[in-house]
């Protein structure tokens, strides 16, 4: 007689490592010769994958192949099998002959989770024509309404071992950060303190579409716990020593300090992060946010508390007092559409450091390069900000102490740029610290921001790629001046968008940037998410080679992308 089995707890709950699974189909009337090829070129796409993609925290995602040859409903079976019995939660195909779709990859997928991600990357081979097979698979789940992302490359037509191209590699990576993000984070959470951001609507918690778009949670704390765990001295008052003593070693100084109760504030709001970042490992949750305004710290009818921006700061950055770390995304403001929008494209990018900036001033070039006279800035009116023109990222919270160094700087370059002033007082009656520093220029990623309609359901990413830029020092300083010189600066040129655009088509009074993320990545991740793209510029090609993904053929077919994710978020 069966009988149930007892599963036995774990020591310890972690995060889910993202498992890829990579297969090929082949037609069983092919020669032994060309069937170990195709053998091969799974072994060479799992390699590929395996080398090159990472989690957020540096570690290496969990590869699967088999070496059945999927050439008929048998051969799905013994792979399907293999799949589920590793876990696997996205597939990678990589066909190298005929075959036919309803034998091989459609039954496969039948047996697999609607959900599971699918990318067919193949070369654009002649000789037994593995492409064929590859664009007749796609039309065949496109017109079920299944989206799978296809990406024709190039490998040799001939050889036992062929290797993929760079830029085919490439285009598969990006893929498979998408699916990583989408994957990865489902069933998820991240934990807001406080309620809705400073009555903001455009940074509300939609628990639920979030829930239904992302698989996420939405875990949310009163500051009454964080106010009360702060009274009680509920951390290690060791640690908070030892994270002070690696502030005082790297400000100096540059820590503003007026006496002994400035001391102690600032030390509370060092607290507050070593409190917050062990609920957080509690609760093994992978993003956060702190309303800080106006409950927290602005508000005089109760007792307000030292201002957070130290603590954002640290949980958005790389490295704290205990050496190299994972960036947690964090919010200010209970931004919680900022705190995804960070969440994903630090994800994507494979975990680099996310900004939070209020989209403060927008300077178009006739603006600036007036400033530039009054103040006899000799310039030639061909740099970059003469020329496009930026935005003034400037926030008092969030700011990743990683921003204040170029991509690979050391943790001693970047907090040399940084400095923490007295925060305002008029603004936050607590007290404490704010963070400030300018970031340098020549810093490429994505500038961004996500938003949700309640008209029809979908969340929306406003995006371009942008470019951080360098002012003339007088010209830097008047420019953090016109609007809050101590917190900290980073001046943003969009790519493609005029500045006529964006700061017309802001949806919101922040926005985040990441570096070193690529269209690519981003695109794939709205696709799987149906997320709709919003990249409403008017310099920018509708597809730029090199840069973006190609337009999936299940929106080719439905209509465009707008119609077509509208379609699907019908059910």
């Amino acid at each position: 007689m069966a009988k149930a089995k007892r599963l036995t707890a774990p020591q310890k709950a972690a995060g889910k490592v993202v498992t890829f699974g990579v297969c090929a189909t082949s037609d069983p009337r092919i020669d032994a010769e060309s069937r170990k090829r195709c053998v091969n070129i799974v072994r060479m796409a799992a390699d590929e994958i395996a080398a090159r993609v990472k989690m957020p925290d540096g570690k290496g995602v969990a590869v699967v192949w088999s070496d059945v040859l999927i050439d008929g409903e048998k051969q799905a079976d013994m792979v399907a099998s293999q799949f589920r019995q590793a876990g696997v939660d996205a597939i990678v195909l990589v066909p190298d002959t005929w075959a036919f779709p309803q034998l091989t990859l459609i039954s496969l997928l039948s047996q697999l989770p609607a959900a599971v991600p699918v990318n067919i990357t193949c070369g654009n081979s002649g000789p037994k024509p593995g492409v064929v097979y590859a664009h007749a698979v796609t039309g065949a789940l496109a017109q079920s309404g299944r989206l799978a992302a296809l990406n024709v490359g190039t490998w040799p037509d001939t050889g036992a071992d062929p290797k993929m191209t760079e830029s085919t590699a490439d285009a598969l990576v990006d893929w498979c950060y998408a699916a990583l993000t989408v994957v990865g984070l489902k069933g998820r959470r991240v934990v807001i303190f406080g309620h809705d951001s400073m009555g903001m609507e455009t940074a509300l918690a939609h628990v639920i579409p979030t829930r239904r778009t992302f698989g996420m949670e939405i875990t949310r704390l009163d500051m009454k716990l964080l106010a009360d765990m702060l009274a009680k001295g509920a951390f290690r008052p060791a640690e908070v020593r030892q994270l002070r003593a690696w502030v005082d070693k790297h400000l100096g100084k540059r820590l503003e300090l007026r006496d002994q109760a400035d001391s102690e504030r600032f030390n509370k709001s060092l607290a507050m992060y070593l409190i917050i970042r062990d609920l957080m490992v509690d609760l093994n949750a992978v993003g956060g946010g702190f309303m800080s305004q106006l409950e927290w710290g602005s508000d005089p009818r109760g007792l307000p508390l030292p201002v957070a921006d130290a603590m954002e700061s640290l949980f958005n950055s790389t490295f704290d007092h205990r050496g190299a770390k994972p960036a947690t995304p964090y919010a200010t403001e209970a931004d919680v559409q900022g705190l995804l929008t960070m969440l994903f494209m630090t994800w994507l990018s494979g975990g680099n450091p996310p900004l939070f900036m209020d989209f403060r001033k927008v300077w178009e070039p006739w603006e600036i390069i007036a400033l530039a006279k009054r103040l006899s800035v000799k310039h030639t009116g061909r740099e970059t900000w003469a020329v496009r023109g930026f935005v003034d990222g400037d926030n008092s919270g969030s700011a990743s102490f990683d921003w204040a160094g170029r991509p690979g700087s050391s943790p001693d370059e970047c907090m040399k740029g940084v400095s923490m002033p007295l925060a305002d007082q008029g603004y936050f009656p607590g007290g404490g610290n704010s963070v400030s520093f300018v970031t340098p220029g020549g810093i490429d990623g994505i500038a961004a921001r996500l938003t949700y309609s309640a008209l029809n359901g979908l969340f929306s990413m406003i995006w371009d790629q942008a470019s951080t830029v360098d002012l003339p020092g007088n010209l830097c300083e008047a420019v953090c001046k016109t609007s809050t010189a101590t917190w900290p600066h980073t001046f943003v040129v969009p790519k493609y968008a005029t500045m006529a655009e964006y700061k017309q088509y802001a949806p919101a009074n922040h926005f985040h940037m990441t570096w070193n993320l690529k269209p690519a990545r981003l695109q794939h991740w709205m696709d799987m998410t149906n997320v709709l793209s919003l990249a409403p510029w008017v310099e920018r090609p509708a597809f730029v080679p090199g840069a973006d993904r190609p337009q999936p053929l299940l929106h080719l077919i439905n209509g465009g992308e707008v119609a077509a994710k509208t379609i699907l978020a019908k059910g």
